[in-house]
């Protein structure tokens, strides 16, 4: 009976963690089928400007984690989680009244930078509660439930947009993280102990960073959640282009990066079981050099042509995505792993860093596609094969301690 109690705990926890982090990507992915009316809307003219509507908040992402998860280690994990929603909420009734582009980037600026401390603390949260390949094991289970939402966003967000306009995707998410705070304060207890609280001070932060860039494994695993996130978030924000401009779909665009989508969830479920029995490091390398090669075949394939038939790029998409559902939680987990003493910091440092990597190259590659997708597929190769040679770097040179 009390294995049972504990294994409902578990599943609850996970659960949680999962939608905590959802809500980020409810805000990017949701509003992808209504870039369109947003563009008439505020009189958008390039197709290319209405990216920074999905990359922008990934700035906010970044920048926001410094803050909320250093603040975190002084004052407990929930209190900065409210206060995130908090700016969240006011971020995205700025978004609903904006009238120009440059309104509504600097209200998803500001949704980011609230989004960041579910997002990040969540991180802290697990990391006080497991460590190792138990860590990657809980990660994963929560990467499996986090992708249902990227599958199902768009969908949501294409209904929303077929009865109301694309405001109300806005107040859609500010309900869904209303919902999502009430189940964290009625379940979610402080995990941060009271005798391991820190006095907020500008030396901790210092003392922290110091110590964070004095771990080579952590700071080579976050570069290559840096340049991973970078291929993937090209992917998120021209996704747009790729599939309604070039492949002529509207409507049908929401089930395809469902379908895409899926593939990642099923690698992050997979990944919950072979974690124990492989481990992080063989796992991450493997998919590493799947998503490497296979980017490198479509490169040759399609180099100079135009795009293949929506099956074989769905295919090569799908592979890709399915060696991201390996890669994402198991980088994450081994740059966290040394830096447990640290969590909130570190997952702030973690995140900031990798974003601040990922959002100017998802920025430059996306700059590149205008009637092909070949460059998406491009960035995956470098941002992979770079990957490689820093994980070999990191087997070949000292350890630290």
């Amino acid at each position: 009976m009390q294995s049972k109690t504990k294994e409902k705990s578990e599943f609850e926890f996970i659960a949680l963690m999962a939608f905590l982090m959802a809500n980020a990507a409810l805000a990017i992915d949701a509003i992808l089928p209504g870039l369109n009316g947003i563009g008439i809307s505020l009189n958008v003219i390039e197709n290319n400007d209405l990216q920074l509507i999905v990359t922008m908040i990934l700035v906010g992402l970044g920048a926001g984690q410094l803050v909320f998860g250093t603040l975190s280690d002084s004052f407990g994990r929930k209190p900065m989680v409210y206060a995130g929603a908090v700016t969240f909420i006011i971020a995205s009734i700025i978004c609903i009244y904006a009238q120009t582009l440059e309104v509504i980037l600097i209200g998803r600026v500001l949704q980011g930078i609230g989004l960041s401390a579910p997002r990040s603390i969540s991180i802290s949260i697990i990391r006080d509660s497991y460590s190792g390949d138990n860590m990657a094991r809980v990660m994963s289970f929560i990467t499996a439930i986090f992708i249902i939402v990227p599958m199902v966003a768009p969908m949501v967000g294409q209904l929303i947009l077929d009865a109301y306009s694309w405001k109300y995707i806005f107040i859609f998410q500010i309900f869904f993280i209303l919902l999502v705070m009430l189940w964290f304060r009625l379940r979610q207890r402080e995990t941060l102990a009271k005798e391991n609280k820190k006095k907020f001070s500008a030396v901790l932060f210092y003392n922290g960073t110091k110590e964070f860039f004095s771990i080579k494994q952590t700071v080579v695993y976050t570069i290559i959640s840096g340049l991973i996130g970078g291929a993937f978030f090209v992917y998120l924000s021209a996704s747009k282009q790729v599939f309604q401009d070039q492949y002529d779909l509207s409507t049908n665009f929401v089930y395809v990066f469902g379908a895409l989508a899926f593939s990642m969830g099923l690698a992050s479920f997979s990944n919950s079981f072979l974690v124990i029995k492989f481990g992080m490091k063989k796992l991450a390398t493997y998919f590493l050099v799947l998503f490497s090669l296979s980017s490198l075949i479509y490169c040759l394939l399609f180099f100079g042509t135009i795009n293949p038939s929506l099956t074989i790029i769905m295919t090569f998409f799908a592979i890709q995505f399915l060696a991201l559902g390996f890669i994402f939680g198991n980088i994450r987990s081994l740059a966290m792993e040394p830096i447990g003493h640290i969590a909130g910091v570190g997952a702030a440092i973690n995140g900031f860093v990798s974003t601040l990597m990922s959002v100017p190259i998802a920025i430059y590659i996306g700059s590149f596609l205008t009637t092909t997708a070949l460059p998406i597929f491009i960035g995956f190769f470098i941002c992979g094969i770079v990957s490689l040679a820093l994980l070999m770097y990191l087997k070949i040179s000292p350890t630290d301690k």
